[in-house]
């Protein structure tokens, strides 16, 4: 079967069109939300809820991905705790016997990074972008306590351990069969945004540059103009094959530019409008966002992200 194909099989046969908030776990067994699947030969990717992180999720609602070299095994986040951490390790030995060599944080979110301590107990190297490890050490024990508060029990054992092996523009991992780059392309969603580029198999583990089936936040420090220019002048030129998003089943190029290029296009489009016509703040809430309600996340994220964007537009 060629790749394309596989991918196509194996995605239709796992994964529904649509995520939902709706969905219950669908990997009970496990703390895990979902088993992983294999999205390309050799690159798995288990992945998380679409709605906002809970204890029924496990604070699983990001994707948690590893890649097979043949001489070790490269793993994509390492969740929001160490029991995380532990269930996707058992899933990595329940496919191959090569040892675990890496660990990248997407970025220095709590998902993204709570479970290193688990990984590097057992010796295991954790590579992430400076300004990523630069958030943990100001902001760790702030992100900790809030998975503490929605995770209970879930949380018990974990603690913050910040990566060893710090990056800036790229760093090169070239392991068994293949080269993997990590790249930080510009600013995006959150500081220290990394993506995971393989250019051998057209594969993108792209983290929070690129959203697909829910809404995507934008933080108070998330510069919008800065995403757009990063995705137009680094991200999009690689044109991947295949993309694993942050938050969302693994799609296409396409697919994440309508819902992340596109979103923050329009998103500035209706609120710089808003603006020219003299509107303030409290008008910005309500700018006309109905294209993206199907999104899962829409509710909870929508007026706020209008907001954000009127504070950063308003001084352009």
């Amino acid at each position: 079967m060629n790749v394309a194909k596989f991918v196509l099989v194996s995605l239709l046969a796992v994964n529904p069109v649509f995520a939902s908030e709706d969905i219950a776990d669908q990997y009970p067994q496990s703390e895990l939300y979902s088993k992983p699947v294999e999205v390309i030969p050799n690159v798995f990717s288990a992945i998380g809820a679409t709605a906002p992180p809970t204890y029924e999720n496990a604070g699983h609602n990001n994707n948690l991905s590893f890649v097979i070299t043949g001489d070790g095994v490269v793993v994509i986040n390492s969740g929001a705790s160490v029991r995380l951490a532990s269930a996707l390790h058992e899933e990595i030995r329940a496919v191959t016997n090569q040892p675990v060599k890496l660990v990248i944080n997407e970025n220095g979110q709590g998902h993204a990074m709570l479970g290193n301590g688990y990984w590097a107990d057992l010796g295991v190297d954790i590579l992430a972008h400076a300004d990523a490890i630069h958030e943990v050490e100001e902001n760790g024990d702030f992100i900790l306590q809030g998975m503490q508060r929605y995770n209970g029990d879930r949380a018990d054992g974990t603690s913050v351990v910040n990566a060893n092996i710090s990056f800036d523009d790229e760093y090169v991992i070239d392991m068994g069969a293949v080269v993997i780059h990590a790249l930080h392309l510009g600013p995006a969603h959150d500081p220290g945004d990394t993506q995971v580029w393989i250019p051998a198999w057209g594969m993108m583990i792209a983290g929070d540059i690129a959203f697909h089936e829910r809404m995507l936040p934008i933080f108070e420090y998330t510069c919008t103009s800065c995403w757009l220019e990063t995705w137009e002048n680094k991200f999009e030129p690689l044109n991947p094959t295949y993309v694993i998003p942050g938050h969302g089943h693994p799609t296409n190029l396409a697919q994440v530019k309508r819902y992340t290029y596109d979103y923050l296009v329009d998103l500035r489009e209706k609120v710089g409008v808003h603006i020219d016509d003299g509107g303030d703040l409290a008008g910005s809430y309500y700018v006309d966002q109905a294209r993206w309600r199907h999104l899962d996340t829409f509710d909870e994220l929508a007026t706020k992200n209008a907001g954000r964007v009127f504070a950063e537009m308003e001084w352009e």
